[in-house]
């Protein structure tokens, strides 16, 4: 059976970048991204906002760092990963997040169009670490 684990995002930042490097000396950028989706017509229009983390990998994640900001529009495509851990109360814990192999840095509304076009790319991000490695903790 054939399978595909690919997604294409376009949101804004929920905070500023945090970048860190594992103990092999690779950063890693986690990104914090909302989606809004609108549906519905006339009086009944709604939208929901779905927040979702990113991870970004190599070179792509100090660009990531060193360019966006809280409130940075991003278009982001890679692929979704479970992470799973225990709490420090012994529960059962997990999310999905995405692991992105491309991040499009996009211009915002008070920058004009200077921005685009610009982005950080990492042709495949690393495999998954290892369960019970320290870098299997959530951020």
């Amino acid at each position: 059976m054939a399978s595909l684990n690919r997604v294409f995002l376009m949101g804004n930042l929920t905070r500023d970048p945090e970048l860190r490097y594992i103990p092999s000396g690779q950063a890693v950028c986690t990104l914090g991204l909302a989606v809004n989706n609108k549906y519905g017509s006339g009086d009944d229009k709604k939208e929901d906002t779905l927040f979702i983390d990113v991870n970004v990998w190599g070179k792509a994640a100090e660009s990531s760092a060193e360019y966006l900001k809280k409130g940075s529009p991003v278009f982001i495509e890679g692929r979704l990963r479970l992470r799973q851990w225990e709490s420090k109360e012994g529960e059962k814990r997990s999310k999905i997040e995405v692991t992105a192999s491309n991040v499009q840095f996009l211009p915002s509304s008070r920058q004009g169009g200077g921005a685009a076009g610009r982005g950080a790319h990492d042709e495949e991000p690393p495999p998954d670490l290892p369960p019970g490695s320290d870098d299997d903790v959530p951020f």
